[in-house]
């Protein structure tokens, strides 16, 4: 089997389509180990997925999307996305006439099962306008929920800084690394001092809290392949799966196994 990513150009020209007489194109497609390089347009968009993982670059951020999650991008935002292994996906181009009220900035967001209704209502649409009032009504309600979502905390910023980069570089090469801030310190010529420093201004996070967030994003990618707790806590590196599961509870408010069983509910409405 060719698990190779493959370069991916999706119906990107949605997204270039200005036209306030369809305020929202909606698309669907399965994805499998592709990647979108990176591209902006002038549509904003949402991005979802029921099943599979989705790894989306913007700018210095980092966002590991699984189907329990939605992204958000704004127009003229640039971004990369990377599909991993099979993806469902489906997205919503927004017009620009439409985004007024909405977020300005690009996120990850926990998306409620009826923002997910609407997103598949308005795929039934269709792409070629037309639209009748019912469906105009529908559309409002979908840009007055997409107003008011909230940004999760499952995001990983990195940088341009040269001495930093190689250090992002090298804890993302090995995230069951248990080597403190002053090997990676000798490791770029610079002190633990200094270092410490450049994660806070350079992350807007200590070099602790930026590495527990690496491990945090790669159990969710892992979670969302279905690897088992055992195995994802032993490859990050963890002594005990149950050493893993406080961290991950910690940070999410939920144990694996309850975010795995949200993610099947889920699913079972949606197929339902």
């Amino acid at each position: 089997m060719n698990n190779q990513i493959r370069t991916y150009r999706m119906a990107q020209d949605y997204g270039y389509q200005i036209n306030p007489s369809i305020p929202v194109i909606g698309y669907t497609e399965m994805v499998n180990n592709e990647m979108c390089i990176s591209h902006s347009h002038p549509r904003a968009q949402l991005i979802y997925a029921t099943r599979g993982v989705m790894h989306v670059v913007v700018g210095n951020h980092i966002w590991v999307v699984n189907p329990l999650q939605g992204l958000w991008l704004p127009s003229g935002v640039e971004h990369q996305v990377t599909f991993q292994k099979d993806v469902n996906y489906y997205s919503v181009f927004i017009d620009p006439s439409a985004t007024k009220g909405l977020p300005t900035n690009s996120f990850s967001f926990d998306i409620p099962m009826f923002l997910k209704q609407l997103v598949f209502k308005i795929i039934s649409f269709g792409t070629n306008g037309n639209l009748t009032d019912s469906q105009l009504r529908i559309i409002a309600v979908f840009l007055d929920e997409l107003a008011q979502i909230v940004p999760s905390a499952t995001f990983l910023p990195t940088t341009n800084n040269e001495r930093l980069q190689k250090v992002v570089e090298l804890l993302m090469s090995d995230v069951a690394s248990k080597h403190t801030i002053d090997h990676y310190a000798e490791l770029s010529f610079m002190s633990s001092r200094t270092l410490s420093r450049l994660f806070i201004k350079e992350l807007g996070m200590n070099f602790s809290d930026w590495r527990t967030r690496l491990k945090l994003l790669e159990a969710i990618k892992r979670l969302g392949e279905k690897q088992s707790i055992k195995e994802i806590a032993l490859d990050l590196g963890y002594e005990t799966a149950s050493a893993f599961i406080f961290m991950f509870k910690k940070h999410l408010g939920k144990t694996p196994s309850n975010y795995i069983l949200e993610d099947e509910n889920d699913s079972d409405k949606i197929s339902a």
